[in-house]
């Protein structure tokens, strides 16, 4: 059977997928949108996706053809959308014809399963989509067991954010939660606390990040709140040579994952 072909940018369905950009309507629907084949490919791999519409003019290879046609197989209802009709949903300059549907699922602190050396990075309000999907891609890249997002600003499955972690949304473990609540689990489970601060006079790489690890980064604004600073067992700042006096927040993230990565592999050999 052919799939339902919509060409009208009025139709109801490309109209719900346009309401889908607000958060409100994610959250009442607990539905989001994975644009682009990568994100699409991981997302379904989860087994989370429900709809993908699909514009051919906008194909760039052979490629995507295959990818709905494995949809297919494994039950996702597909719809083709007419190019205008495409270009009123999608979120990129220049996209692939490739927009799905998924299901949300539940984030909950209690629902993480962790080794017995965990390495965690604990995101605290973060408030740019572009910038949470970053350090959730390099939590993908780093190995980390998990990102837990405290307080967030953005929501976790605005498109901006699926987007910027190039589908690492999809093979990281994430929790939100709140700061006491984070607070409360990574003592409970005996995790260490590494938080990065400029007032410290030791540099990152003296730290030890062998053990069970938490590396918490702050917002844009203003950095690590008190609160987190107070519950540090270990601080570190990160060296600066020129007139810049702080990195990007996934930046920053994305250094004290990877010297943990180091530590860890020093460890071993």
């Amino acid at each position: 059977m052919e799939p339902e072909f919509v060409q009208s940018r009025q139709n109801p369905r490309v109209q719900n997928l346009a309401r889908l950009r607000e958060r409100a309507h994610r959250d009442e629907q607990q539905r989001f949108l994975v644009e682009g084949h990568r994100e699409l490919e991981r997302a379904l791999a989860r087994e989370i996706v429900q709809e993908i519409y699909f514009c051919p003019e906008h194909f760039r290879d052979q490629t995507s053809q295959a990818l709905l046609d494995q949809a297919t197989k494994s039950g996702v209802e597909t719809c083709r959308l007419a190019p205008p009709a495409f270009d009123k949903v999608s979120l990129r300059e220049g996209p692939d014809g490739l927009l799905g549907v998924a299901r949300a699922w539940k984030t909950a602190l209690k629902d993480l399963m962790l080794p017995a050396t965990p390495l965690l990075l604990v995101a605290e309000a973060v408030e740019k989509p572009g910038n949470l999907g970053a350090l959730l891609r390099s939590a993908d890249a780093a190995g980390a067991n998990a990102v837990i997002v405290c307080d967030p600003v953005t929501d976790l499955f605005n498109p901006h954010v699926v987007r910027n972690s190039q589908g690492a949304l999809f093979s990281v473990p994430v929790a939100v939660a709140t700061p006491a609540e984070t607070l409360e689990f990574l003592r409970a489970k005996k995790i260490s606390i590494f938080a990065t601060t400029p007032s410290s006079k030791l540099d990152y790489w003296e730290v030890n990040l062998r053990g069970p690890s938490a590396i918490v980064v702050g917002g844009e604004k203003d950095g690590l709140t008190p609160f987190w600073l107070d519950a540090a067992d270990q601080k570190a700042s990160i060296p600066m040579a020129g007139q810049s006096d702080s990195l990007n927040v996934a930046a920053a993230a994305t250094l004290a994952l990877f010297e943990a990565v180091r530590q860890r592999r020093t460890k071993q050999d």
